[in-house]
């Protein structure tokens, strides 16, 4: 394919809120020229969470063909990366909080999506929110999500051969194999 840029095979772009960690993350799919395919965590609970993601789904088209699942990530990645697709997950904080939310064990989670990554059959962009570089929380609950995202921030950042942080749009290499 004339043009086309070769994903990763693995890659975990990381931002804050409103960042263009998703826009960013969206257009490495785009460039790669391959059938998009978005795993979505995120459920709509309220009116607001309904509204992003039907933005969320208005930018990227009926191109993309989206698989809603909020918490068997391993499942979904297993059925769904291939080397005719390109993956993209959106997003794996929204992924933590459904497992906190559900009582799950989620070290035993992000070990179990951390050990299936060298397996994937095809590339995945894998797009979450950095909520470490703040104050520390001020309750032990909010302390633990952020405790949980930056272990699964490392898990994912050490097996992926492409690590962007966005700011301001700005996308920033931290790390590419």
């Amino acid at each position: 394919m004339s043009g086309a840029r070769s994903l990763a095979p693995v890659t975990l772009v990381l931002g804050g809120a409103r960042s263009g960690k998703s826009a960013h993350a969206e257009a490495l799919i785009e460039a790669s020229l391959t059938p998009p395919v978005y795993i979505a965590t995120a459920e709509a609970g309220d009116a607001e969470m309904a509204a992003r993601i039907a933005r969320h789904r208005e930018r990227r088209g009926e191109a993309w063909r989206t698989v809603e699942e909020p918490m068997d990530l391993v499942g979904a990645l297993g059925r769904e990366a291939s080397p005719d697709t390109a993956v993209l997950v959106d997003c794996l904080t929204l992924w933590l909080s459904n497992l906190l939310q559900a009582g799950r064990d989620v070290e035993a989670e992000i070990d179990g999506l951390s050990g299936v990554l060298a397996s994937l059959r095809g590339p995945v962009v894998f797009v979450s929110n950095e909520v470490g570089l703040g104050i520390v929380p001020g309750n032990a609950a909010a302390r633990a999500f952020r405790d949980h995202a930056g272990r699964l921030h490392q898990a994912i950042a050490e097996q992926a051969q492409s690590v962007v942080l966005v700011v301001a749009g700005q996308p920033m290499t931290i790390k590419e194999v």
